[in-house]
């Protein structure tokens, strides 16, 4: 029998219990699928980075055949237990998009980090299914080259939807995913099936045209991925569209009317006041330290401050609030140049070319693209 001989399988009764042992955790839905039940996703993976989607995340281009097949991450691997945990919110994100002097931050990380969440209850679970049923485990929280969407929808948690992401029919849009891999072998789940119809909700509503066609998404075109993973400036056709999103975008999985049969999220993961809507004005004040304590704890922290600013920025420049002028004058000194050209665009929105042209540094700035910055602001003048 080989490598097979000493794999424990487990019968009905105990995958029950495994399932009964993760609801105890804290988990809101499990599944069960084979290592290789993503295959097909791994292709179509190719394709999306073949096609450039990908964006500044060449991560993950770097570890396409490990993304494709479990195995080749783990090779012992002989089941993937996929958990789900609802982080619903109360009310609808989509009302903060109207605050325009407040920032608008996604739902996921308006609470503590969930990977540090989700990944202290998988590792409870995965020394339950140890001491239960033998083996050994690996756990997962987006923290590796592990496709865990595909997966989830082969273990019969959800399918992803036109907007690319898991959908349920019992948790909606709003769901955590947390994946153990184990050697021990269990019946696989029934694959779930597509119920997004005819609905294009999610693609219509996008603010920047990111999905090229459903199931498909251009993660250069995304807000998400503009105000998380993009390091340097926004692309200027890009700004206005972000609105007072400063960290993330909910809307195509808000829209989901899938969500009417959504869970209430786990009070951990309940909004904290400095990521509730808060006032522009006051998050452009932050210098490293204060956003280091601001955001302790929180999946915000891992952008730093300088990004985080230049988000803030381009909502302050969005907002109309001509109040907010001074904290940009301010930010057009700032040591990073991602937010003193953040700080010149937001100029823009307030000021004619020769009041902005007051403002500026008696000589050119040192960074290319801060003096792009400039020259496009003042381009007009310079030719009149």
């Amino acid at each position: 029998m080989g490598v097979h001989a000493n794999i424990p399988r487990m019968n009905a009764p105990l995958r029950q219990l495994l399932e009964t042992e993760a609801k105890a955790c804290g988990f809101d839905a499990m599944g069960i699928a084979r290592p290789d039940a993503a295959a097909q996703a791994g292709d179509r993976l190719k394709a999306w980075v073949a096609d450039g989607f990908h964006g500044e995340m060449a991560w993950m281009a770097d570890r396409l055949t490990w993304r494709a097949d479990p195995r080749v991450l783990w090779p012992e691997v002989r089941s993937v237990i996929m958990l789900g945990q609802s982080y619903a919110p109360e009310h609808d994100p989509l009302d903060d998009l109207a605050r325009r002097d407040r920032a608008a931050i996604s739902v996921y990380a308006k609470h503590r980090d969930y990977h540090d969440v989700i990944k202290k209850r998988l590792k409870r679970l995965g020394r339950w299914l140890i001491d239960h049923g033998g083996g050994e485990i690996k756990v997962f929280v987006d923290t590796a080259p592990v496709m865990e969407k595909p997966i989830a929808q082969a273990a019969g948690l959800g399918w992803q939807g036109k907007h690319t992401n898991l959908v349920s029919r019992d948790l909606g849009s709003w769901f955590f995913l947390g994946a153990i891999f184990t050697t021990v072998e269990f019946s696989a789940e029934a694959a779930h099936q597509d119920h997004c119809g005819g609905c294009r909700r999610c693609l219509d509503v996008c603010p920047t045209a990111a999905f090229p066609a459903p199931y498909r998404l251009d993660a250069r075109k995304c807000i998400s991925y503009l105000t998380i993973e993009h390091k340097g400036p926004i692309p200027r056709g890009l700004r206005s569209a972000m609105g007072n999103r400063i960290y993330g975008c909910d809307d195509c999985l808000a829209v989901c009317p899938w969500n009417k049969f959504a869970q209430a999220g786990h009070e951990l993961y309940a909004a904290r006041p400095q990521t509730d809507a808060p006032p522009l004005a006051e998050l452009a004040d932050l210098d490293d330290a204060s956003f280091r304590e601001r955001f302790r704890g929180s999946p915000i922290k891992r952008i730093g401050r300088d990004r985080f600013l230049r988000n803030v920025l381009i909502a302050i420049g969005n907002s109309g609030d001509a109040s907010l002028l001074p904290k940009v004058r301010t930010r057009l000194s700032d040591g990073a140049p991602v937010v003193r050209g953040a700080a010149v665009w937001a100029l823009t929105r307030f000021l004619d070319k020769r009041s902005i042209g007051a403002l500026r540094p008696g000589s050119p700035d040192p960074d290319p693209d801060v003096e792009q910055e400039w020259q496009q602001a003042l381009q007009p003048l310079s030719t009149s």
